[in-house]
């Protein structure tokens, strides 16, 4: 019965699946049946008489494992769900219950959350008498998490001389210190942070060793989803309880390691070889997912990353359409251009809404998207993550404006009274709201003229609601003096909510500040376009100024929902870290540009740089029939239109399978054009700008161009020293093919090596 199982897998699966001793691992490319692959694994071991509670199945969500556990349930039956299957974080947190007592904690300690978290530090800075500004709470945890994902304890961070330099460097000596006082509270609330289920399971298994016995007794047969997503604290948790019998299985993807930002290390992926040396490597390469020439375009593109572990991932569907490229003036025009497009393939070719993604690198991009997909009535929805404007920072900047435009709105005012925190409490508020209520007027009433309603509030209190009141009157003052713009950037500014982003280093603070930016860009871009102001509008500008209620109008039309009832059918917007996993029959990846994608904090560093790569790769093969590619010539970035240049990733891709735009040729080069023509106001004409040097300016696939004098195909040979307008100065290592063909493999310094295609190549021969 098991090999008719297994049967109904493909050779390289089989021969994963049917390995059962020893440690094994299965690198799995995308589309190439990973969980099929490890759910047959599992139902196989369960088949072949081992008891299913000896098997730990480790994931990344308890959806996956959810769905995972059903589908074995389904093979052999309801003995599969004795099956130690969930996150590492929900298994080991049902271990620490089971052992709580070894720590000195009882079975029923509670787990706190960052919210839980975040409030105890701020009481122990409160206590200790620190600057709350500071030693912000998100910061500080942000700096405990970290210890504790490394293993490192109260004692052991102030001990670390480089750690306690660091703190000391940041104005921030006493860390260790609150780090100290946060773990005795929480112990002696007996609660664990989310940290602490990994930290713990460690000490546990450090400490005692008798429990470590058990466990690697009980989990005779260990198995780890998404391998390359491990941080060090998961890797060696798995490597002590695997150490007894090493009947580990790790199945994972070097290519698809994206989550470096949340502490994953891809060296536990590349190290397993040197861990167990007689390691059992089986390579999942055949994509069921996706048409030859993206399978081929990936393969392409993952191929300049260094760091990696070699594979070929090949297909058998057909050749498919080549990837496309959409060349826009500017975010909104790539917004039109995209919806223009996902419009003519639905009606083209009978497809639903649903057989469309659009995958972004960051939030703030989706705003001039969602713009043009309800201009067209194209429904959507964005996936793991809230529409642009109903985001927490957005709608309560929009609260701000528009209690500038109407003192009255109760809703917004209540919204933002306190944001940023500016000491009035809801005690005072619940007093002002029950005089609004009694007296039938608007809370502003009320707070403009507290003496007058005689309130029990204290004098401070009624200050803080003075400078409030004062501080909003100057703002709509302005109103219908100043354009939205202008009026917008300097409410978000003297309200103190940005400052107050900037000083909280939460990690997540900087996507909402990049939001509110790309709210303000929404902003500039209303004011400066033409055709905003409608003769019955109503509005008190004067001349061609653009009011701020004018804007909000706009966004009222934009925000208000939809009543009918959610339909499936809608186009899945996302980021692409929000996509890893998913595949769609037509993807659309936008934004690509150098400094957005790759993003400017990553092209400094190889490592780094490779990680932006690899989620590109991630963003590539989500596609099953196709790939449509777009970027902007320029974006509004800071109420500045700047220009774009085309991202070095979109050069990458083998010219054999991308298809450009056909007048590419008869418009300006990406880097043509010097950034300040746009950033001194409107450009000038490129007839009158001077060329750059050619190491400035980049192609995607065209052939030579005037000035670049590449030398003849057949001339490249091995040995000879050549020049390329992007990489530089280079040997010629291999060549081989002939004509059209021909290609040539060179090392370029500091760059590393490169396999080009010489018609494109525009090598230039220097020795």
């Amino acid at each position: 019965m098991s090999d008719k199982l297994l049967d109904q897998l493909n050779e390289a699966q089989r021969e994963a699946a049917s390995c059962t001793e020893g440690p094994v691992m299965i690198i799995a490319g995308a589309g190439s049946g990973k969980t099929r692959t490890l759910t047959y694994r599992i139902a196989h071991l369960i088949e072949l008489g081992v008891d299913p509670f000896s098997i730990l199945a480790l994931t990344f969500t308890n959806k996956a494992a959810g769905e995972m556990k059903e589908r074995i349930i389904s093979l052999v039956g309801a003995q599969a769900k004795n099956i130690w299957m969930g996150t590492f974080h929900s298994v080991f947190a049902k271990v620490l219950r089971f052992e709580a007592d070894k720590l000195g904690y009882t079975r029923s300690f509670t787990i706190y959350d960052n919210d839980d978290s975040k409030s105890l530090i701020t009481s122990i800075v409160k206590q200790l008498n620190l600057d709350p500004k500071a030693y912000n709470a998100g910061w500080v945890l942000n700096r405990i998490s970290m210890a504790k994902s490394h293993l490192i304890g109260p004692e052991d961070y102030a001990q670390n001389p480089e750690i306690v330099q660091a703190d000391v460097t940041a104005k921030k000596p006493d860390v260790a210190q609150i780090y100290a006082i946060y773990n005795k509270r929480l112990r002696n609330s007996m609660a664990m942070d989310f940290d602490d289920l990994l930290f713990n399971m460690n000490v546990l298994l450090r400490d005692c060793p008798d429990v470590l016995l058990k466990y690697q007794e009980r989990f005779r047969y260990i198995l780890v989803d998404e391998y390359q997503d491990t941080n060090f604290s998961q890797y060696l948790i798995v490597k002590k309880l695997a150490a007894r019998y090493e009947n580990i299985c790790v199945v994972g993807d070097d290519a698809q390691s994206i989550y470096a930002f949340r502490g994953a290390n891809i060296e536990n992926i590349f190290n397993f070889k040197r861990d167990y040396p007689s390691l059992h490597l089986f390579k999942l390469e055949q994509n069921y997912r996706s048409t030859q020439n993206i399978v081929n375009a990936a393969n392409s593109i993952i191929s300049n990353n260094r760091d990696q572990i070699e594979k070929e991932i090949w297909t058998d569907n057909g050749q498919g359409n080549l990837l496309k490229l959409i060349k826009a003036n500017d975010e909104r025009d790539e917004g039109n251009k995209v919806a223009d497009s996902i419009q003519n393939e639905r009606l083209a070719n009978d497809l639903d809404y649903k057989d469309f993604a659009i995958l972004y690198r960051t939030n703030a991009q989706s705003r001039s998207i969602e713009e043009a997909l309800r201009k067209m009535n194209i429904p959507y929805r964005i996936y793991q993550g809230l529409s642009f404007y109903g985001r927490k920072e957005i709608k309560d900047v929009l609260a701000y404006l528009r209690v500038v435009v109407n003192n009255h709105d109760d809703e917004s005012l209540l919204r933002i009274i306190n944001k940023p925190p500016r000491g009035i409490g809801m005690t005072s508020m619940d007093k002002i709201r029950i005089a609004a209520n009694d007296n039938e007027v608007s809370l502003w009433t009320v707070m403009e003229n507290l003496k007058d309603f005689g309130l029990d509030i204290m004098a401070s209190t009624a200050q803080r609601i003075d400078t409030f009141v004062t501080m909003i009157k100057r703002f709509t003052s302005s109103l219908y003096d100043v354009d939205a713009y202008e009026l917008a950037r300097h409410i978000v500014a003297a309200s103190g909510l940005q400052r107050h982003l900037l000083e909280d280093d939460d990690p997540e603070n900087q996507n909402r500040i990049e939001n509110i930016e790309e709210l303000l860009n929404a902003v500039k871009e209303f004011c400066d376009k033409e055709d905003e102001i409608t003769p019955d509008s109503g509005d008190e500008a004067s001349g061609d100024i653009k009011t701020l209620d004018q804007f909000l109008q706009q966004v009222l039309l934009l925000t208000s929902e939809d009543k009918e009832k959610d339909d499936p059918d809608k186009v899945s917007m996302m980021t692409i870290h929000a996509a890893k996993g998913l595949e769609f029959p037509h993807v659309y990846v936008v934004g690509m540009e150098e400094n957005l994608f790759p993003s400017f904090r990553s092209i400094s560093s190889r490592p780094e740089l490779e990680e932006e790569r690899r989620l590109f790769y991630v963003a590539v093969t989500r596609a099953e029939k196709q790939l449509t590619l777009s970027y902007a010539q320029s974006r509004y970035q800071y109420g500045q239109q700047s220009f774009q240049e085309l991202s070095r990733f979109v050069e990458e891709i083998d010219p054999r399978y991308i298809e450009v735009p056909s007048k590419r040729k008869s418009l300006p080069e990406p880097g043509q054009l010097p950034r300040a023509f746009f950033n001194a106001g409107k450009p000038k004409s490129a007839a009158s700008s001077p060329r750059p040097a050619a190491s400035s300016r980049r192609s995607v696939v065209h052939g030579p161009t005037a000035g670049n004098s590449p030398a003849e195909i057949n001339k490249i040979q091995v040995g000879m020293t050549v020049e390329h307008n992007k990489f530089g100065r280079g040997k010629v290592t291999s060549v081989e093919g002939e004509g059209d063909s021909r290609k040539a493999i060179v090392f370029f310094e500091g760059v590393g090596q490169k396999q080009l295609l010489l018609k494109f190549a525009k090598l230039t021969i220097v020795e």
